[in-house]
């Protein structure tokens, strides 16, 4: 049964919530008979899928596109849809925008940083909204982890506070310390799902493509599951060396019976 935005809030504080990223209806429709009770359509997929260097190319379009996959592939399964960079810079652009990813498939929006009046816009026009601290991709200039220094950390507590009286129902805490991330934790009332934050959080997200292990570069706190990049080496090159010997169709055909 598909979780609602209340039902991560009574979560709690129990069995810490599983999250991955999906772009495509294959992987979420696997992710759904796995029993992961939240799929992310983030806006990595422009650097993991698309080529960019940056999220911030990102479109509504984009994320339209992904979200109507993704949906098609979990029908089952509470989709956070991101809004892209700059598509919530004020309350009436950020409902436009989240009232189309809506619209794609997603069950509620995520948006990143200190933004409490679009939050609570969103969510007086029943729109459930999954916060973001710590290190904001849209905004940072670099990926190190924030939060170090005594001022940076507790700019994010607050910032922390602010999100979750601003009425989110869940917040996403990306590569901020340890002990930042458990104090946090501790201190609100809605589930924290940490990235790169630690063991101490409600939850864990992990981009699909990092877990994967599809691509050249992962961020340190990730985890390679299996090594799909080099399993699709193997097999191209196993099908260039069948095409090129002419083994490829006739293996099939033998299997298979078929051909004039």
């Amino acid at each position: 049964m598909k979780l609602q935005a209340s039902d991560f809030v009574a979560r709690k504080g129990l069995q810490p919530i599983a999250m991955l990223t999906a772009y495509t209806c294959p992987v979420a429709r696997a992710l759904e008979r796995a029993g992961i009770p939240v799929i992310l359509v983030g806006d990595t997929v422009g650097m993991v899928e698309m080529g960019f260097d940056s999220t911030r190319h990102v479109t509504l379009e984009h994320m339209e596109y992904h979200i109507g996959a993704v949906r098609r592939g979990a029908p089952d399964t509470h989709i956070v849809g991101d809004l892209p960079y700059r598509t919530d810079r004020d309350a009436d652009t950020a409902l436009a925008s989240a009232r189309r990813l809506i619209a794609a498939g997603a069950d509620s929006v995520k948006l990143e940083g200190d933004k409490y009046e679009v939050i609570r816009h969103l969510v007086a026009h029943d729109i459930p909204v999954c916060g973001h601290t710590g290190l904001l991709p849209q905004t940072a200039k670099g990926f190190a982890k924030v939060g170090r220094s005594d001022a940076e950390a507790e700019r994010i507590r607050q910032e922390a506070k602010g999100i979750e009286e601003a009425g989110a129902f869940m917040m996403v805490m990306e590569h901020i310390p340890y002990d930042l991330a458990r104090a946090i934790t501790a201190e609100r009332g809605i589930s924290t799902i940490g990235i790169g934050a630690g063991p101490d959080c409600d939850g864990q997200v992990l981009v699909i493509n990092d877990a994967l292990g599809l691509g050249d570069y992962w961020p340190p706190f990730s985890k390679q599951y299996a090594r799909a990049s080099d399993t699709i080496l193997d097999v191209a090159r196993a099908f260039s060396g069948e095409v090129a010997s002419r083994e490829f169709p006739n293996n099939i055909i033998k299997l298979t019976g078929t051909g004039s």
